[in-house]
């Protein structure tokens, strides 16, 4: 697993305080939202946008198509920090 993706299983973890999840339980293509995947909601996804950009040091547009895509898994998400750093 790449350190990008192991450093977002644990910003998700430490940001929404999921207490009895370590990151080896987060497959890294599973969905993070609805009933599949970790299950988050939309007050997860705002806390958890946040403490990316808190974390990686850049603001997200709001562009709420692109940003859902982005938030589909780790792998994804690892891919758009990725992207955004090397802007």
């Amino acid at each position: 697993m790449n350190d990008l993706q192991q450093q977002i299983k644990v910003l998700i973890i430490d940001s929404l305080g999921l207490e009895d999840i370590t990151p080896a339980d987060i497959d890294s293509e599973a969905p993070l939202f609805g009933d599949e995947g970790l299950g988050l909601d939309s007050v997860d996804a705002l806390e958890l946008g946040l403490a990316i950009q808190k974390a990686f040091g850049f603001q997200m547009e709001n562009d709420s198509n692109a940003l859902r895509e982005h938030f589909r898994s780790v792998a994804t998400l690892a891919a758009f920090v990725a992207a955004q750093q090397a802007a």
